[in-house]
């Protein structure tokens, strides 16, 4: 059975989705507030976490970011605002891996805890375990936590985003991708994104693999094409 944790401060919405979520066959248990989330995550035993943006002690983006340093291949879903798409793009930055904005029907919010488990789970059976880390430069990416690891050992976490695009640029490596071919391959579901925003991403990137901007050795701009991860990448 389907274990997934619920932090929202909201009582009646706590006892309505655990109570709807038992009905098709996922075992909820739900906390109120950050603190109780930092007690309880740790203790494992949770395969996916649904998490309420506005929360009354602490906000629920470093909390989302928090938990992905915890448990980095935890699916994270968060509920956020209607109509606040800044709340939900900052989201799915910090590492959430889909959101909802509320009011929601709770048989949407089934929906999307089952979608999101299917992603991962296709996602460890295409890598597979062998291939789930790979390495270039000195860097190991891991593809099942999502994150990279330096040649000092330093852990770099990704957001969502750059998670997409690196993994585009590593399945890619020394072929020129145009910006429509990495919208295609990195764009987070439910955000609309342009060619500024895979620029933007692009220079974020480059930040965390220490690839200087001016001269960049491992994402090289091609100019009037797209982008060329120059690099060798090993198993």
């Amino acid at each position: 059975m389907t274990r997934c944790l619920i932090v929202d401060d909201d009582e009646a919405i706590r006892t309505l989705l655990g109570d709807y979520l038992a009905q098709h066959g996922i075992r909820a248990e739900a906390v109120g507030d950050g603190a109780a989330l930092r007690r309880r995550l740790p203790a494992g035993e949770i395969d996916v976490l649904i998490l309420d943006l506005m929360l009354p002690d602490e906000d629920g983006l470093s909390l989302c970011q928090w938990s992905k340093r915890q448990r980095p291949a935890l699916p994270v879903i968060m509920l956020t605002a209607q109509g606040d798409p800044l709340s939900r793009v900052l989201g799915l930055e910090m590492g959430a891996d889909d959101y909802l904005g509320k009011p929601f029907e709770p048989r949407e919010l089934v929906a999307r805890v089952r979608a999101t488990l299917r992603r991962g789970q296709a996602v460890s059976a295409a890598v597979g375990a062998p291939a789930a880390e790979v390495h270039f430069e000195g860097w190991t990416f891991d593809r099942i936590r999502r994150h990279l690891v330096a040649r000092d050992g330093t852990v770099v976490i990704l957001s969502t985003a750059e998670f997409r695009l690196l993994k585009a640029f590593v399945e890619n490596a020394g072929r020129v991708l145009t910006r429509d071919q990495l919208l295609d391959l990195a764009r987070p579901p439910g955000v609309e994104s342009n060619d500024r925003s895979i620029d933007v991403a692009v220079s974020r990137l480059r930040s965390k693999l220490a690839d200087s901007p001016r001269e960049p050795k491992l994402i090289r701009t091609m100019r009037g094409e797209g982008y060329l991860f120059d690099v060798k990448v090993s198993t």
